[in-house]
């Protein structure tokens, strides 16, 4: 993998079969299926087991049944990033074994989550991670689910550990990205990739230099094409597909409890796309029908 990475990284949504089971089965067909779709879209890299993927909704085999099968489909096409955030310490090195048995090219870490950490134990905690991993490792800030946040500091520290390499940014808090790539100032071989993908333009303007973008599961071209028209300095093509982008967030990812109506509306806008069925991973399931008439309303009103 060259560092560092840029581009459009694809966290990958996980397709799911209908079970009657409590435990979700994983759909092989539609994941293969969903990776050549973001690949020939021109996607630059695809990132497993993140919040798109659910992974915290997942048991620890099927996540490592993921890796391994996403690694063997991909067949080195593009940069495989694999989450190995989880509470323990321990199950965040097992899925890095994991990782690297499947030949995957870098590690993602968010902060442990339900207790609050200071900045000094999330520090330390990347310390005791990153001495222990052999892949290059991304830091994720997403505080408003973990409730810990990497201050632009810490991922300054960071950064000096060997093997850290990159940050996602999910905050969309301008200010807290422009602190960081302040901050990150003569270190060229990082990475600062942004979550929200209706302020990707915003950010890249701001020293992001790719996003990890939900919406490329079901637009891949869509968000290549975003990323390449800023990067040639097309800003009118740049507003007018950032324009397309936000249209169809409010049509797709506003449907139902607004806790789950990103997860809940792409999955079933991949399956109306005929990529893989809408089945979320338990607690969450698929939505009403009163919902997904909604949003299949919403999403052909896109078409035209």
């Amino acid at each position: 993998m060259q560092l560092p990475l840029r581009g459009i990284v694809t966290p990958l949504a996980t397709p799911l079969a209908q079970s009657k089971q409590a435990e979700p089965v994983l759909d092989a067909q539609a994941l293969d299926g969903l990776i050549d779709h973001v690949i020939t879209g021109g996607v630059h890299g695809i990132f497993l087991l993140g919040t798109t993927g659910e992974s915290s909704s997942l048991s620890r085999e099927m996540r490592q049944e993921i890796v391994h099968r996403a690694c063997a489909k991909v067949q080195v096409r593009v940069p495989v990033l694999v989450s190995i955030s989880d509470n323990a310490i321990s199950e965040s090195l097992r899925m890095a074994e994991t990782a690297v048995e499947a030949g995957a090219d870098a590690l993602v870490l968010a902060a442990p989550c339900y207790f609050q950490n200071s900045q000094d134990d999330l520090f330390r905690y990347v310390s005791e991670i990153a001495a222990r991993v052999t892949l290059p490792l991304f830091l994720y800030n997403i505080p408003h689910l973990t409730k810990n946040s990497f201050a632009p500091e810490t991922v300054r520290l960071a950064s000096e550990l060997p093997g850290v390499v990159g940050l996602k940014d999910s905050t969309g808090d301008l200010g807290y990205l422009e602190r960081t790539v302040e901050l990150m100032r003569g270190r060229p071989g990082f990475s600062i990739l942004t979550g929200p993908e209706e302020i990707l333009v915003d950010c890249m303007r701001r020293g992001a230099i790719g996003g990890v973008s939900g919406g490329s599961n079901l637009n891949p071209e869509l968000f290549a094409a975003l990323y390449n028209s800023v990067m040639a300095g097309d800003t009118a093509r740049a507003e007018e597909l950032q324009q397309k982008v936000n249209r169809i967030s409010t049509a797709l990812y506003r449907v139902g409890f607004p806790g789950s109506s990103y997860l809940r509306g792409l999955k079933a806008a991949l399956e109306v796309a005929g990529l893989c069925r809408a089945q979320p991973a338990p607690p969450y399931f698929p939505l009403s029908a009163e919902e997904q008439a909604q949003l299949e309303q919403n999403y052909r009103a896109l078409e035209g």
